[in-house]
């Protein structure tokens, strides 16, 4: 499995605070060992972003990400507020 970061992705993991990055980090790890790890709740998005996948790194910030082939693409990171506009 290959992981790559969307520049949006970027821009908004630099945006949230050190706490939420290194959970981020911390939750990378789990996702990289077990992508539907229960810790995760990774699951489909419907609607404007159906095709994607949706995994939690704290309480209310996500990770939106798509799969294309064997590539994982981290597209946006966020509060649910901030994700679903």
């Amino acid at each position: 499995m290959q992981i790559r970061f969307h520049r949006k992705f970027k821009k908004a993991l630099q945006k949230q605070s050190p706490k939420i990055q290194k959970k981020f980090f911390e939750k990378m790890e789990i996702f990289v060992n077990d992508q539907f790890h229960y810790s995760l709740n990774n699951h489909a998005l419907t609607g404007q972003f159906s095709g994607w996948r949706s995994f939690d790194v704290t309480g209310d910030i996500r990770v939106h990400y798509g799969e294309i082939g064997e590539v994982i693409v981290l597209m946006n990171i966020g509060s649910h507020s901030q994700l679903y506009w």
